[in-house]
């Protein structure tokens, strides 16, 4: 499915030079079915590589058949993991990163082809997409990839593929910011939003995927995040509009899934700042072209952007 769009490579090295495009995605492409040493790596190895997994959504492929009636997968899942140790430096930076933090390390394995794909988005793409241009940044980001990579050639194998795009849209990101009456707890406005936008979203049919609450993580074991009174990330999921992508011939788009929201207050701030990337990535590092789906796609886009504004987001 994605033969034409990727260039084959056996070689681990994310730092590998790109003759006609950026590395967008990289998957582990094994014959037969992996999904038993996939859900052994992915529930009892993750920390050999500094990751840990939170929120894991498997084998969707379920869902599809029950809901719709039939699915062209013997296996979806998304599973999202957080190197939580190496990230806390660059979020304290760049909070922008939250944009893929966590991020999902996808399952997928189509009924017609004996193959399992496992794979990830490229960091530097991630980093391209949230808008990180410090160098230095980047290179840590990166760092933190080699030892996941090397898990997965190691549990999974099989031939490792990237797939490789042109250039991304102008503006890969939607923010926002929500200016709010502090209270003296600041917990009692966190816990208002919440509730008013999980409510908010659950309406329009979206499903809350997951949720990281970074502030919290770090607190309780003592690092340091002084730079913000309150951070965390939703996993944000849409069942109907992903079935249209992922069982419709791009499972390989579930790299991308679920959308990453990172909202966070700076210490002693009266604003929410609000940023997740924007699915329209998903047409440009993905090459989707087919209609239907660029439209799913871009519709969803304005529907999220409307629907933080219904909570009261301004758009930055």
């Amino acid at each position: 499915m994605i033969k034409n769009l990727i260039k084959s490579t056996l070689a681990l090295s994310l730092a590998a030079t790109v003759a006609f495009g950026a590395q967008g995605v990289m998957f582990n492409v094994a014959s037969g079915d992996a999904e038993e040493h996939y859900n052994t790596m992915i529930n009892s190895e993750l920390k050999v590589a500094g990751y840990s997994l939170s929120d894991p959504h498997e084998r969707i492929n379920d869902g599809y058949a029950e809901k719709y009636g039939s699915t062209n997968l013997d296996n979806l899942g998304f599973f999202s993991i957080t190197n939580d140790k190496g990230v806390r430096e660059l979020l304290l930076s760049n909070p922008e990163i939250g944009g893929f933090a966590p991020f999902n390390l996808h399952v997928y394995k189509l009924k017609a082809e004996d193959k399992t794909y496992v794979g990830h988005i490229m960091p530097e793409t991630m980093m391209d997409i949230v808008g990180v241009e410090d160098k230095g940044v980047r290179a840590k980001f990166a760092a933190l990839f080699p030892a996941l990579d090397k898990l997965v050639q190691e549990k999974i194998g099989g031939e490792v593929k990237y797939l490789e795009y042109d250039k991304l849209s102008e503006k890969p990101m939607m923010k926002f910011e929500i200016e709010f009456e502090r209270p003296e707890d600041l917990t009692e406005y966190i816990d208002e939003f919440q509730g008013e936008f999980e409510a908010k979203f659950e309406e329009n049919k979206y499903i809350i995927a997951g949720y990281k609450n970074f502030k919290e993580t770090y607190d309780d074991n003592e690092l340091e995040f002084d730079r913000y009174d309150a951070y965390y990330v939703y996993s944000l999921c849409h069942f109907k509009f992903s079935e249209g992508i992922f069982n419709q011939g791009r499972p390989d788009a579930g790299v991308f899934a679920p959308c990453s929201m990172y909202m966070y207050v700076e210490e002693g701030s009266n604003k929410l700042m609000i940023g997740m990337p924007k699915l329209e990535n998903w047409i440009s590092v993905m090459k989707i072209t087919d209609q239907k789906k660029v439209d799913a796609i871009r519709a969803l886009d304005k529907e999220i952007i409307s629907i933080m504004k219904e909570l009261g987001a301004k758009e930055l």
